[in-house]
């Protein structure tokens, strides 16, 4: 037994010397898992970016090893989770604003596990949603993002390149993950009237009334195309669509069309459905990638920590995309003042509230 010791050692130390890392062991491997929201895993959007970022960690870290399910509807939510936790997963990490009831109770019976949620709080505000502030919950990390600020640049940009006088946008469900870049994108707008003397028009979101254009989800393409061409058919000639991969509708209209061009969501659209680049002026990155990985990591290094993480315009968690090809459509000054307007946000001149 002694003999069997040392050569085990001797080994070891023999690959140390050589540099070649031990082999990952089932004490040291970090099993990762997401809950995906409705969409698929090739939405195109947060579900993909999600798992890019869980990808990513793994690549980082050779002992993270990470698999994915994805719900149909909202009903698979919490028997997804109960499968992952079964399956005996180190972290999961819940993908989408719907999941968080279904993730917070997980983590409530699952105490030893580590969760994360994207989009939400993670915070338990009771059975009816009613309890605020909520309580935290020590396993529970939540992953949230200011989109506005980003989507705020959007909306000064496509002011500033409309012809028409005319932009639109429209969400997939009334949830605060959506409408904040909807707000953003609008007050963006209303920011460059005020500077420009201007009046551009915003179709579908009312910023006095909170409210605006939905598809009612994430899935019916039919309506998104109609509510594509009903903007277009008002005069709206860049169309800003929050609704995850249904931005492939409104991008495949404006392509067929050629009366309007679009802003992606949540990746940048350019490389994520490069089918659509003719007609993509640019998009509002979140950086569900990026936090999902650091999560991960945090896990894998014993690191973890449930303190709420923001991505801002400031610390790379939200950004405005190149313009890639449509670049010609955006005249030197206004390049010049959307990235001064990004850098005025992250330095709290301009408020975006």
């Amino acid at each position: 037994m002694k003999k069997t010791t040392k050569i085990v050692a001797a080994f070891a130390a023999a690959a140390l010397a050589f540099g070649v890392a031990p082999a990952a062991t089932a004490a040291n491997a970090t099993k990762a898992c997401l809950a995906l929201d409705t969409g698929g895993v090739d939405d195109k959007s947060f579900n993909a970016s999600a798992w890019a970022g869980a990808n990513a960690a793994k690549k980082a870290n050779a002992n993270v090893s990470v698999s994915y399910l994805a719900a149909a509807t909202d009903a698979d939510y919490a028997p997804n989770i109960k499968k992952l936790v079964d399956s005996g997963c180190d972290i999961i990490v819940g993908v989408g604003f719907l999941i968080n009831s279904a993730i917070v109770d997980a983590a409530k019976k699952n105490p030893t596990v580590k969760f994360a949620i994207v989009d939400q709080d993670g915070e338990d505000h009771g059975a009816d949603g009613s309890v605020y502030p909520g309580k935290k919950i020590a396993n529970l990390k939540p992953l949230e993002f200011a989109t506005n600020e980003s989507a705020f640049q959007a909306g000064y940009l496509a002011a500033g390149v409309t012809k028409t006088g005319k932009v639109a946008t429209y969400g997939g469900l009334n949830i605060p993950p959506v409408t904040i870049f909807m707000d953003g994108f609008a007050k963006g707008v209303a920011h460059y009237n005020a500077k420009k003397g201007k009046s551009v028009q915003v179709l579908g979101w009312d910023t006095k009334k909170a409210d605006g254009t939905f598809v009612g989800g994430f899935s019916d393409s039919a309506k998104a195309l109609q509510i594509s061409k009903n903007f277009e058919q008002q005069g709206a000639d860049v169309i800003f669509p929050v609704a995850g991969g249904l931005g492939g509708a409104t991008a495949g209209n404006s392509f067929a069309s050629k009366k309007s061009v679009v802003i992606w969501v949540d990746t940048d659209g350019f490389i994520a459905a490069p089918q659509y680049k003719k007609v993509l002026l640019t998009s509002v990155v979140k950086g569900v990638d990026t936090s999902v990985k650091g999560v991960i990591l945090d896990v894998a290094n014993n690191k973890f920590s449930s303190t709420g993480y923001v991505g801002t315009l400031k610390n790379g968690g939200t950004k405005l995309a190149p313009y890639h090809d449509l670049i010609r459509m955006v005249p030197s000054a206004l390049r010049s003042e959307v990235t001064k307007l990004g850098t005025d946000i992250s330095n709290k001149k301009v408020s975006v509230k």
